[in-house]
Parts: structure tokens; sequence; C-alpha cells
């Protein structure tokens, strides 16, 4: 028997390295078929997921309190496993290097504990030979076995969107690939039990890195694209919404929008790419030219803003500024990365401290990443300008009367930023708010 048939015989188990919003409903989704260990350093988040409590919401808690998975901060726990998947982020440093610091203490980790005849596949977005030339010399280091020999290795980039219920780890195709054939075939199976939209085999490890890394380059160029424009436009007194659906009429117009560009891939993905290109004597032009353009939109934003006050005859400094949500994307509890605090330093800058509230962001960590402390959005009263920076569904639900009722009574002018467009332009603009939209 090979180890795919000894997992699905229960007498082998799968390891899940890394439970946060790629890893865990991995771990979740695998429990349904097979054995799984879900092993995370955080030993606070595996209490919360023992007491069936999901700190994502990528599953929920009734998913967690119905699987199987056995939740363990105890390293040695991974000794049971002989398939293991490591899923730790891949973030840059402030410098925009990769900060592989993560995917190198999980090898290590997972060296310390690996047993002969294991396979193990890394999910971490990395630069093309990070898996082979980085991640492979610390298993054999730490393991004392030989890689080929003793375990085997594959690679299968992660594609879990969080917040996404639409898309998700069963309904994407999953890139995986092998350091040999064998492997390949066992990777391809053992993913096949989850993946309903089925596998794409890469012919190596390198491409399935390297497909990993352009997938969110190409959104990161085309979304720099659309906030060129957005600057361009509005410079001209155009709005870029209604160019966008102007031109979104021809059947291969590319549907993309402006908008603050955070999280863990769009926005850290092709600093990846450009520093082994550097490293290969090849300096980034595209790619370092789009990263350049969405970096600043936090900074631009709260720019518009200001000068928005200043339209309106609104003294700058000290202005009682609102912000609405707060996280990297809408509907998703994560605040790292997230560029709306871009806005929030920027308006420090004219001595504004914003009043910011988000139904949905994880608040322990807004305070422990940023020193944010979240209002209430009853507090959110004789406001001076509101922003509305992120589409969460909540929003959605916002009226015009409620955001009215949030201003000052004696402005007669209302200054409006709808960040991502999600209100009525017309409408807020015939009852005397100065609206503004990327």
């Amino acid at each position: 028997m090979n180890l795919y048939e000894k997992l699905i015989a229960g007498e082998e188990k799968l390891s899940l390295v890394g439970l946060g919003y790629v890893g865990m409903p991995i771990a979740v989704a695998f429990s349904r078929k097979i054995k799984v260990i879900g092993f995370d350093l955080n030993e606070r988040k595996i209490a919360m997921y023992q007491q069936g409590i999901d700190p994502t919401r990528e599953v929920g808690d009734e998913g967690i309190r119905n699987c199987s998975v056995e939740f363990t901060a105890d390293e040695s726990r991974l000794r049971e496993a002989k398939f293991h998947i490591v899923a730790v982020p891949t973030p840059v440093n402030p410098d925009h290097t990769p900060d592989l610091s993560p995917v190198e203490g999980a090898s290590r980790i997972l060296g310390r504990n690996l047993t002969k005849g294991s396979i193990v596949v890394f999910e971490s977005t990395v630069y093309p030979g990070v898996t082979e030339e980085i991640c492979v010399p610390i298993l054999e280091k730490e393991s004392g076995l030989k890689c080929g020999v003793d375990f085997k290795i594959g690679y299968s980039p992660e594609r879990i969107n969080p917040g996404d219920k639409v898309h998700r780890l069963e309904t994407i195709t999953k890139i995986v690939s092998g350091m040999d054939e064998e492997t390949l075939d066992i990777v391809a199976k053992v993913y096949e039990l989850v993946v309903e939209a089925g596998v794409h085999r890469a012919e190596s490890i390198k491409v399935a890195e390297a497909a990993k890394v352009i997938e969110n380059s190409q959104r990161d160029i085309n979304i720099a694209f659309m906030n060129e424009l957005s600057i361009i436009f509005n410079k001209m007194g155009i709005d870029t919404k209604a160019v966008l659906e102007a031109a979104g009429t021809k059947w291969n117009f590319l549907r993309f929008s402006p908008g603050l560009v955070g999280g863990h891939c769009i926005g850290v993905d092709p600093y990846y790419l450009t520093y082994k290109a550097e490293e290969l004597g090849y300096h980034s032009q595209i790619i370092l030219s789009g990263r350049r353009i969405n970096d600043d939109m936090g900074k631009y934003v709260a720019e518009c803003l200001v000068k928005n006050l200043i339209k309106a005859n609104i003294p700058v400094q000290g202005a009682r500024v609102g912000i609405l949500g707060f996280t990297f994307k809408e509907n998703c509890p994560d605040t790292r990365n997230s560029k709306i605090i871009d806005i929030v330093r920027e308006l420090r800058e004219y001595g504004i401290e914003p009043l910011i509230t988000d139904p949905t962001a994880d608040k322990a960590e807004a305070e422990r990443e940023y020193g944010i402390t979240f209002s209430d959005r009853k507090d959110l009263v004789m406001l001076d300008a509101v922003i509305l920076a992120v589409a969460h569904t909540e929003y959605e639900e916002l009226t015009e009367e409620m955001i009215r009722a949030m201003y000052h009574p004696a402005h007669q002018i209302k200054v409006f930023s709808d960040i991502k467009g999600m209100k009525d332009r017309k409408e807020y603009e015939s009852k005397g708010y100065l609206y503004w939209r990327l």
C-alpha cells in the first residue's frame, strides 16, 4: 500500500502545520475523509479551536465543533502523521524583501518530528526555488533524513480567498506538484479527496511556485492600472466607476476596480518575484511600478479627503473624521496588512485623529498590531467627514439617512469618501454631499 491508500484506510494521518485562514479550512476539509492533526504554535488559537470557536470565520464555529481535527500546540504530535501540509504565512519585511522566517521555522519544527516515508507539501507563497533550496536543507538537517530517499516533497500553492463563500478550497482548481512522478501522483490523489474542482498537475515544483506568485502579481498590476486611471480621472472631474461601466460593455475588457490593496497575497506576492529577479540581475519595471502605485493609495485617499474638507470650509486640524471599516477586505476579520492604517497615519499628519469602527474586525489583533481601539458606531456623531472604507455587507444596509445622522447638523456640505463606490453618487450629491470615490 502506498501512502495515499494508507491515509484512506485510516492507517496513517495527515498533519496541517499552521492553522490560520489557509490552513484551518484545509484541515477541516480533509478531516471529513481522513485522520487529521492540526498543529499551530499559537496556544491561544488552539484553545479556541478546541472550544469550537472559529476566530477566522472561514468555516464557522459549528464547522469547528463538528470536525474531527485533533487540534494541538504540541509539535511532537506531528510524528503521528506521514503526509504533512505546511500553510504558514510568508510576509515581507519593511524593506519589501521576503520574510521567510515563518516557513523556515515551520520547516525546523517539522524536521525535528519527521519520520521515514513521509511526504511534505508546502502551500505557503514563495518565489521559485524556496521549497527545494531553502526548506529541504532545513528538513534534512533537523531530521537527519535524506530528501528523495527517506522523505519526499511537493508544493501546492494555496488559493484560499478569505471571506469568500463562493470560491472555496473545494471549488477552486488546485495546482499540485511533486519532486518525482510517484510523489506527484500521491499528492494529486490526496488533494482530489477534498477539491471537487479537480487538480492541475504542474510539471515541477518551481513551475507551481511561479504560478502562484504571478497569479497575484497579475491582479496587482491590473488594480494598479485602475488606481492610476482613478487618479487621472479625478483630476479631470470624471467618475472612474462610470468610465469602467462604459468600457466594460466591450466583450474583452477586463473587469477590475480601483481600491486599496492589502492582505497577504496581492500586496505581498509580487515582491517575492521581484526579489528573486533582482538576485538574478533583472530589475522589474512593470511589477514594481504597480506596487508603488498601490502602496501609495491610502495616502492619496487621505489627501483627497483633506482637500474636500478645505473645499467645504471645514478646519482640517482637529476635524472629526469617522472611518467605517478597517479590515484588509470585506467580510473578513483580518486586519493584518490592512491599507486603512495608511489613511489613518496620513490623517494624523494633518492633525486629525479619526474615529474607527468595524463590526467584523478582530479587535484584539487591531490593538496588538496597530494600537487602534475601535469606537462604537453610535459614537460616530457630530462628524465633519465620513470615509466608507471597506465594503462589508453590513455597510450595504446603511441608508443615506443613517449616514447623514453621523454628521454635525450645522454642515451644509457633507464630506463623504466612499472608497469602494458602495453608494449611489447622484443620490448623495443631490442631498448636499461632497461625494468622492476612487
